[in-house]
């Protein structure tokens, strides 16, 4: 009987991964930044999380002037540093939101995963830049500074595979199906949606994602700033592959921490089976009139 319990406990841990969601509050002070961003890890280990993310642009603040300013060689800048000594401290997998990245004459928004032992296990360049223009709202073009990434990156952790995005590649379902078509369970994306889009859409958006591709869905915004410049929505969310709101923080910096149980993306896949129903031949026909 002993021996039974114990088994039934092992694959109930072994099915749930317990993840932390860093909202912090972005300064001009870079070192700032990046100490708080360690400060917040430290704090997810002693919640006995497996995993933590971190806003988009933790150490700097959100602008295509700040971008060069703040950018770095990935991996061996101050920031890359720092999330790969406190990852391997706390014996915890980081996914650092995203820095500005250095590579020759290029700039990218780059979100670096870093495992217990302090390696870097992947990196995800941003693929769609936010080009927008709101009339009388917002008007913001990454693309004055930022080069756009060209590949789709996972990772595992505890059986759980996690499809990375960067804040407006949330936007792009084909992306997110991707991903899903890969076996993903989850996908995280570190972003910074704003006050005009932020209020309309951020939820939205998470739900979206989660009903279409039946996974878990984590955004991770800075907290709401105050004074000029890019001002984020915040609203740190985690919604679950039913596209139930599981967790969300409000504006100011705070810290989620939720276990997941991946059985759920089993059952849910199971009973609305809608990617075995796909008709892709019904699809070709259809798309071939047109």
């Amino acid at each position: 009987m002993q021996s039974c319990r114990f088994a039934s406990q092992t694959i109930r841990a072994m099915s749930t991964l317990r993840i932390a969601l860093a909202q912090l509050s972005v300064s001009a002070d870079k070192e700032t930044n990046i100490n708080k961003a360690i400060s917040f890890i430290d704090k997810a280990k002693q919640q006995r999380a497996d995993l933590i993310v971190l806003p988009e642009c933790f150490n700097s603040p959100y602008g295509t002037d700040h971008f060069p300013k703040y950018a770095e060689v990935i991996p061996s800048g101050d920031t890359c540093l720092a999330l790969s000594s406190a990852a391997k401290k706390n014996e915890i997998y980081v996914i650092g939101g995203t820095i500005p990245e250095k590579d020759g004459d290029k700039l990218y928004n780059t979100c670096t995963v870093w495992n217990p032992m302090g390696e870097l296990v992947v990196k995800h360049r941003k693929m769609h830049l936010f080009d927008i223009d709101i009339k009388d709202k917002i008007t913001f073009r990454e693309s004055d500074v930022l080069s756009a990434g060209n590949s789709l990156n996972s990772f595992e952790v505890k059986g759980c595979k996690i499809g990375l995005g960067v804040c407006y590649d949330i936007r792009f379902e084909e992306m997110a199906r991707l991903y899903r078509n890969q076996g993903c369970h989850m996908l995280v994306y570190p972003a910074a949606f704003n006050m005009t889009t932020g209020p309309l859409h951020w939820s939205l958006l998470q739900r979206a994602r989660a009903n279409d591709c039946q996974v878990y869905v984590a955004c991770v915004s800075p907290a709401r700033a105050e004074g000029p410049g890019y001002i984020a929505w915040g609203h740190t969310q985690l919604t679950s592959p039913w596209a139930e709101v599981l967790a969300e923080l409000d504006a100011i910096e705070d810290m989620i921490v939720k276990d997941i149980d991946l059985k759920v993306v089993d059952e849910v896949r199971a009973q609305i089976p809608v990617s075995q129903q796909r008709r892709t031949d019904l699809y070709d026909t259809v798309w071939k009139k047109i």
